[in-house]
C-alpha cells in the first residue's frame, strides 16, 4: 500500500508540475509602434505600456515592442504587414495607410474635427464602421481610436493668413489634405515625416503641417520661422491587432485586454490636449514651457475666416474628394460616414 501511495504521490506531483508549466505558458506578441520622431506620446504612452504589457492588461502576454522607424517598414505598409501576419499589434497611423484602405480616412476627413471635443465624437460615431472594414479587409481588430492633436502649419516664410500659402510648396502626408492645400492655392509635396526637417531645410518645400509637440520634438522650428495654429486634422491613430491573435484569447482575456487599450487611449487623449498647449507656448518661446524646447516662432493668430475656411472644407472639398476614392473600393462607404458622422457635424 505504502508503495501505491508513493507511486500515487509521485504522479500527482507530476500532475500538479505539469498544470503549472501550463499556467506558466506565456503568449508573445510582435508589435509595431509609433516612430521614434513622432515625440512624446510615443515616449511617454505608447511605449512604456507596451514595456509593462503584462501588467498593463492583467496577461501572460509579453510584448515585443518597436518603433516602425527602427523596423526597415515604410508607415504606409502597416496594414500590408498586419495581413501578411508578421506582427500581431500595430499602433496604426491613419491618414499614412488609407491610400490601402480609404475607408479608415473617414475618421480623420480634413476639417471635420477642428477640436478635441468634436473629434473625440468623430472617432466615437466612425469606430464600428472602421473596425468592420478592417476586420473584412485585413483580418485586424480596431481596439482604439486616439489622437496626435490638431495638425497645424508651419512656414519658413512670413505668413499672416491661410490664403498666403498660395504659390507655396507644403508637405502633406495625405490627398484629402493635398486637395485642401489646393484649394487654398498651395502645392501639395507628399513627404514622410522623418524626411520633412530636411526638406524645409534644403527648400523642398516652404511649409509643413503636424502637431506642435511632433514639430518641437523632430526640431521643424530650427528651420522654420511661424506657426499658423489651425486645425486641419486631428491626425487620429488606433491601435489594432490581428484576428489571429485576437482569436486566439480567451473571452475574459479579450475583454481585459479592450479595458486595458481602453484606459491607454483615453489617457493620450487626455495627454495629447496638454501637450498641444504647451508645445504651442514652447514653439514660440512663451511660458509655461514644460514638455519641449523653447524656440522664436512667429505665432500667427487665426482669424475667423481662416476657422470657417477649414471647416467649410468638409462638404466642399474633403467629403466629395474621399466619397469617390473610397466608394470605388468600398460601396457605400460615404453612406455609411454620412449616416454616422454627418449627425455629428449637422452634415446630411
Amino acid at each position: 500500500m505504502s508503495r501505491f501511495k508513493t507511486v500515487l504521490t509521485t504522479l500527482a506531483l507530476a500532475a500538479g508540475l505539469l498544470s503549472g508549466a501550463q499556467a506558466q505558458e506565456r503568449i508573445k506578441f510582435k508589435i509595431i509602434g509609433q516612430p521614434l520622431a513622432t515625440g512624446l506620446i510615443q515616449k511617454n504612452k505608447e511605449q512604456p505600456f507596451f514595456e509593462a504589457f503584462a501588467a498593463k492588461t492583467g496577461l501572460p502576454i509579453d510584448a515585443e515592442y518597436k518603433p516602425i522607424d527602427t523596423l526597415g517598414i515604410k508607415d504606409t505598409e502597416q496594414l500590408r504587414v498586419m495581413k501578411a501576419g508578421l506582427f500581431d499589434i500595430v499602433s496604426l497611423r491613419v491618414s499614412q495607410n488609407s491610400r490601402d484602405e480609404p475607408t479608415i480616412l473617414g475618421l480623420d476627413l480634413v476639417g471635420a474635427s477642428p477640436d478635441y471635443a468634436t473629434g473625440r465624437k468623430v472617432a466615437k460615431a466612425y469606430f464600428d464602421v472602421a473596425d468592420e472594414r478592417l476586420q473584412k479587409q485585413f483580418n485586424v481588430k480596431l481596439l482604439g481610436v486616439w489622437p496626435f492633436g490638431p495638425q497645424i502649419l508651419f512656414c519658413k516664410k512670413p505668413i499672416t493668413k491661410l490664403a498666403d500659402i498660395k504659390g507655396l510648396k507644403v508637405r502633406t502626408y495625405d490627398q484629402n489634405l493635398a486637395k485642401f492645400i489646393e484649394l487654398v492655392g498651395g502645392t501639395p509635396v507628399p513627404i514622410s515625416f522623418a524626411d520633412t526637417h530636411q526638406s524645409l531645410s534644403l527648400g523642398v518645400v516652404d511649409c509643413a503641417i503636424t502637431g506642435p509637440s511632433s514639430a518641437n520634438s523632430a526640431g521643424w522650428p530650427e528651420v522654420t520661422t511661424h506657426q499658423l495654429p489651425l486645425g486641419f486634422q486631428m491626425a487620429l491613430n488606433g491601435y489594432a491587432i490581428s484576428l489571429k491573435a485576437w482569436n486566439s484569447l480567451k473571452p475574459d482575456q479579450q475583454a481585459k485586454l479592450k479595458t486595458a487599450f481602453d484606459s491607454l487611449t483615453e489617457e493620450i487623449w487626455k495627454y495629447s490636449e496638454e501637450l498641444f498647449v504647451d508645445a504651442l507656448n514652447c514653439n514660440a518661446g512663451n511660458d509655461p514651457c514644460t514638455t519641449g524646447k523653447k524656440f522664436k516662432l512667429v505665432n500667427v493668430p487665426v482669424t475667423p475666416a481662416d476657422g470657417e475656411l477649414v471647416r467649410s472644407a468638409v462638404s466642399k472639398v474633403s467629403l466629395p474628394v474621399w466619397a469617390e476614392v473610397c466608394d470605388k473600393s468600398n460601396p457605400g462607404c460615404s453612406q455609411k460616414w454620412l449616416a454616422t458622422v454627418g449627425p455629428v457635424l449637422g452634415l446630411k
